[in-house]
């Protein structure tokens, strides 16, 4: 069992424990119940043993058995409920929360926090529309400013997991963004999204202004650049695709190996070989990643001859291993040397190959999710902007 599931139980069966212990009380100065206190005791302490050894979901039945629902006990009825929807028992829990909601007994904020919860089960069982209407109550109405801000973070998810970026962004901008940093790296994403959308519709105007406000809201907003960048070169402004790329340089050093292909590209499209040499050798005094010391290498071989590659390769090599860079160097040697030495490099090269490829290219930095592509929303954590390519030995 998850520790913060037994944490949970740990926490009900005390708050059980002293509701019961009040009711003792009374019981002694009321004879009349001194039977029906005796009972519920009872009951405590047989899901207590349940509990103790090990046994929690014959404790959480005998809890809910034993509990009357009362303005005393709202609190762990909503704590069990929340227990079965943490076991995945959402059903059970969406049971519990909705006759709490139908109880007189409840307060104003207890009810509302009811209706909190009662919207969480509804989006674990993905029935949003359920969610997103006691939600839309809460925001408007909800008293209790904790509870309206929670309400407001799952409306956000909930808009979020419906690819709904506008709606997200009405309820995140600005007070939620600026109070929470992944809220602000999501809000400009969202932005990014509704640009994607712009410019798949041919609108490259209210493009370039959603990739502004979202560069207002997060700078290092690595996607807005690469999504400047796509506009330029559909334009045909290749000089300007070039300027947006390298601009990502300064948001973020970690995404500079995305922006090779593209630039290459770029560069091939100006028919402008030495500019895209001297852009390599540039990026390989900042940061050698292999992916430019290999292309870097490859133009060399074609312009000045083999020497020259493999001289570079190996400078580089001496630097920053690479298990790519010995693998290009490896094909550079297989170019030279003789007939008879060519099968020992043959198998080695074989090896690395299968090594390279059962590597992945991309990993996100929160989760250790990895891939081969790039994500900007990882599909593990949904965390934005998290993904990264894969630097040291087995990346670049």
């Amino acid at each position: 069992m998850p520790d913060p599931v037994l944490l949970l139980i740990l926490v009900a069966a005390i708050g059980i424990g002293w509701w019961l212990g009040r009711m003792e009380r009374k019981h002694y100065r009321y004879r009349q119940r001194t039977l029906s206190g005796q009972h519920l005791s009872r009951d405590y302490f047989v899901g207590l043993n349940f509990l103790l050894n090990e046994q929690p979901d014959r404790a959480i039945e005998t809890f809910v058995q034993a509990l009357e629902v009362n303005g005393d006990t709202i609190d762990t009825h909503i704590a069990l409920g929340n227990l079965f929807r943490m076991r995945g028992e959402t059903d059970r829990a969406v049971r519990i929360h909705q006759n709490l909601l139908a109880r007189p007994v409840l307060t104003t904020q207890q009810s509302e926090q009811v209706q909190l919860e009662l919207a969480r089960d509804f989006m674990r069982l993905g029935v949003l529309d359920r969610a997103e209407r006691l939600l839309d109550g809460l925001v408007r109405q909800c008293e209790n400013e904790q509870t309206a801000t929670a309400a407001k973070h799952l409306m956000v998810d909930l808009f979020e997991r419906e690819k709904d970026w506008q709606a997200a962004l009405n309820v995140a901008l600005p007070q939620l963004a600026k109070q929470d940093e992944s809220l602000k790296r999501a809000a400009a994403h969202w932005h990014c999204e509704l640009a994607e959308q712009n410019i798949e519709e041919g609108s490259p105007g209210p493009a370039r202004r959603h990739l502004k406000q979202a560069l207002s809201i997060d700078s290092a907003c690595v996607r807005a650049n690469w999504i400047y960048a796509d506009i330029e070169h559909r334009a045909g402004s290749y000089r300007n695709e070039i300027r947006a790329l390298r601009r990502i340089r300064d948001q973020d050093s970690d995404m500079v190996p995305i922006t090779l292909a593209p630039i290459q590209r770029a560069f091939d499209l100006l028919d402008d070989e030495q500019g895209l040499i001297d852009f390599l050798h540039d990026q390989l005094e900042k940061s050698p990643y292999v992916s430019f010391v290999l292309l870097l290498a490859e133009r060399l071989r074609t312009r000045d001859g083999l020497e020259h590659a493999t001289r570079l390769v190996s400078e580089q090599l001496q630097r920053h291993p690479s298990l790519r860079g010995i693998d290009y160097l490896m094909d550079l040697y297989l170019k030279e040397v003789p007939e008879h030495e060519l099968e020992h490099l043959r198998l080695l090269k074989r090896h690395t190959e299968q090594l390279m490829a059962q590597r992945a290219r991309y990993r996100c930095k929160s989760c250790g999710f990895q891939g081969e592509q790039l994500y900007w929303h990882c599909p593990s954590c949904r965390q934005w902007g998290a993904i990264k390519p894969i630097t040291g030995l087995e990346g670049e």
